[in-house]
């Protein structure tokens, strides 16, 4: 101001200088510069367990945390949204508040504006004054600097929760979290990196273990069903407490017409016409946060991540929701491309974030591997855009069929590649529910399922193989055709299985409805028609129908010859097949069993020629020629063919492997033939023993051997 009149404004209050009469009329309405949070000394939480369940070890470390005398910790609880960090905070609270003689102070640090609220609350409570607060509100003076005085300077011991501290930069940049000799701190929080939390101990915290998961449910809704009906719940809920307590929830509640734990877990598979993470989420109470949604819980930390420079980290975890909850092989994730979404150079940093915020775990053990929770994966393939879906399923398919093999080869895979069964049938399911996926990128699932049966069957789990082409042939045709190529195909190696399983009226069936669809659709002449053509002929062999299994036989290898030549890997493959049929016991009768057997020589030669010595196909054709030699009574012939039959395998596979003890079995008969009945029954004991552990004990090849064992052992008496 200037002139003779000087003036000063305080508060709310103007000044107006005029020249002339100005009649001024001003209301001033105060309102509050601050609304803090009603109480700081209850928590503020949602729906807490009536009991809570597990978390033992845990509660026991936390409790000796706040006994008298205890002071100037910090402890960090960490775990994926949803999984009960809040909930142990609570019990933690009451107990400190109840039994230890804390003072307890509760403090929402999800976000700056929250959590500057509820620490000047904690420093009211603690005596600082209205002038004191008035500065540090209007920065006038460091607002923490004024907390961590009073909490220092308190009368009393206490107890201070900051939860959901999803994002530590809130709390180190403004310097609130400390520790003092007063009293201990707990931190809830998403963020598993121990770079956020100096000088603090972490306890981390995953889902409950199945019969306390089962517990939840029936503390909440004690009337819904057995206990087995709630693990059963339980275990579709992968025991996460958050999705525990919704279900729980739900079924509490319910008045005009109650659910029972059964009609609850048929909802869960889509008899209610919900998507499950919608019938979860009806389990909320009305006025839930985000952070108690299913459906949003996670949405929270994608956000967190996006402000922090990683929204790629959103485009990785919904690839990963192309996959199951299992145990995930980390190479998988080489060379992930989504376009502008997420460049292969990003995926490091993505994958670094979704840790940091527990929204995946990395997996010790043989093969590095990542684990995503189950119902994350579901609520996140849910919340996918529809126009990015048929994107992620066939990147995800391209990944997966960079580590699985083409052609895969006879014994143990690769331990990555076994991993990779729940993630492929994930994958198909994904394709085959979702409508904006195309054909092609659903028989391009189907392709990958189908290359990891063949792997899983060339191990020698057959019952693995079985479930799986099985699991996946329920998925495909819903989609395809019983018809289509690729349904063809896993028909075709369920065919097989059930072959090597024992089960030969079945695989006899199998595999006359694929010849019959295979004839129709393909052609007489095609690849896969030969191929079904050539293994029909097993299950007949097996059930005694020689003459049909050779004619089948025949037809592949003549086909395979005009199509691509005598010396063509499949060729061989049926030409080798052909030898085996002149071991069976009827094979004497046949005109042309010795025209048969002559031809062993020739298809061992043009084996070793295209494949090497000890290939497996080079040694199949040993092994049948021995066979065939041994069943025509020419045990001195066959003797140096089984024997390097039984070397050759030996090099390649396990001791189990059905092909080495295939070969045992053609050793031993030879042997016992020649009178050599101590050898004989030495190979004996290892064939019954191999194939009991592998088939089982009423297995027909394993009823078989230990019928050989049996006349061999005799043999040996009668010549004693």
């Amino acid at each position: 101001m200037s002139g003779a009149n000087d003036a000063r404004a305080d508060g709310y209050g103007r000044i107006y200088q005029a020249s002339g009469d100005q009649h001024i009329v001003e209301h001033h309405h105060h309102a509050p510069e601050w609304a803090g949070p009603d109480s700081v000394r209850h928590p503020a939480v949602g729906r807490t367990p009536v009991v809570l369940r597990d978390r033992v070890g845990e509660m026991d470390r936390l409790r000796a945390a706040v006994e008298p005398g205890v002071g100037n910790r910090a402890y960090v609880l960490h775990g994926m949204g949803g999984c009960g960090k809040t909930a142990v905070a609570h019990a933690l609270f009451r107990h400190a508040t109840d039994h230890a003689g804390r003072v307890g102070l509760w403090v929402n640090a999800s976000d700056p504006a929250s959590l500057r609220a509820g620490m000047l609350a904690v420093a009211a409570d603690r005596g600082a004054t209205d002038a004191e607060l008035t500065g540090a509100r209007s920065g006038l003076r460091p607002a923490a600097d004024l907390v961590w005085h009073y909490l220092d300077a308190s009368d009393r011991p206490w107890l201070l929760v900051l939860d959901n501290a999803d994002t530590p930069a809130i709390l180190r940049d403004g310097g609130w979290l400390r520790t003092s000799p007063a009293g201990i701190v707990v931190v809830t929080t998403r963020q598993a990196a121990a770079r956020w939390w100096p000088g603090a101990e972490l306890l981390q915290f995953g889902v409950l273990p199945r019969e306390d998961a089962a517990l939840v449910l029936q503390d909440l809704a004690p009337h819904a069903g057995s206990a087995e009906e709630a693990a059963e719940v339980a275990d579709r809920l992968g025991h996460l407490p958050l999705a525990l307590t919704l279900a729980g929830g739900f079924l509490a509640h319910q008045i005009i017409d109650p659910w029972s734990l059964a009609d609850y877990r048929h909802g869960l598979e889509g008899g209610a016409d919900l998507h499950p993470i919608e019938l979860l989420d009806r389990g909320a109470e009305a006025d839930a946060e985000s952070r108690h949604l299913l459906s949003r819980t996670w949405q929270l930390s994608l956000e967190a991540l996006t402000a922090q420079g990683l929204p790629e980290a959103t485009a990785l975890l919904r690839l990963l929701a192309c996959w199951a909850g299992d145990p995930l092989p980390l190479t998988l994730l080489s060379g992930a491309d989504l376009g502008a979404e997420l460049h292969p150079s990003r995926v490091e940093s993505a994958l670094r974030g979704l840790l940091d915020h527990s929204l995946v775990e990395l997996v010790p053990g043989r093969v590095r591997c990542l684990r995503v929770h189950g119902i994350l994966l579901d609520s996140v393939a849910r919340a996918t855009p529809a126009d990015q879906r048929e994107l992620l399923v066939t990147t995800a398919a391209h990944l997966l069929g960079a580590v699985l093999p083409e052609v895969p080869e006879r014994g143990d895979q690769d331990p990555a590649v076994i991993l990779i069964a729940p993630h492929a049938i994930a994958l198909l399911r994904r394709a085959v529910v979702d409508q904006s996926v195309g054909l092609a990128v659903v028989e391009s699932a189907v392709d990958r399922v189908l290359r990891l049966v063949i792997a899983v069957h060339r191990s020698g789990d057959y019952a693995s193989a079985l479930t799986l082409a099985n699991e996946a042939l329920e998925l495909a045709t819903r989609r395809l055709p019983a018809d289509n190529v690729f349904a063809l195909r896993l028909r075709m190696r369920v065919g097989r299985a059930l072959f090597r399983l024992g089960r030969f009226e079945e695989s006899e069936t199998v595999y006359e409805g694929v010849l019959d669809d295979c004839e129709r659709t393909l052609g007489p002449d095609a690849p896969d028609t030969l191929e079904v053509s050539l293994r029909l002929g097993g299950p007949f062999f097996n059930l005694g129908r020689l003459q049909e299994a050779i004619l089948l036989t025949r037809r592949a290898v003549q086909g395979r010859k005009e199509a691509l030549g005598a010396s063509h890997p499949l060729t061989l493959i049926a030409r080798k097949c052909l030898l085996e049929f002149a071991a069976h016991p009827d094979a004497g009768a046949l005109p042309d069993r010795d025209e048969i057997l002559a031809t062993g020589p020739a298809v061992i030669a043009d084996c070793r020629s295209a494949a090497g010595e000890d290939h497996p196909m080079t040694l199949g054709a040993v092994l049948n020629y021995a066979y065939a030699l041994a069943a025509a009574e020419r045990p001195a012939e066959a003797l140096p063919h089984a024997r390097t039959a039984v070397s050759g395998y030996a090099r390649l596979y396990d001791p189990d492997y059905p092909l080495l003890l295939n070969a045992r079995r053609t050793l031993s008969v030879a042997l016992d033939a020649l009178g050599r009945h101590t050898e004989a029954i030495e190979q004996g004991e290892i064939l019954v023993e191999g194939r009991t552990r592998v088939l089982g004990p009423t297995h027909p090849w394993t009823v078989h051997a230990e019928e050989l064992l049996r006349h061999y052992r005799a043999g040996a008496a009668r010549s004693a």
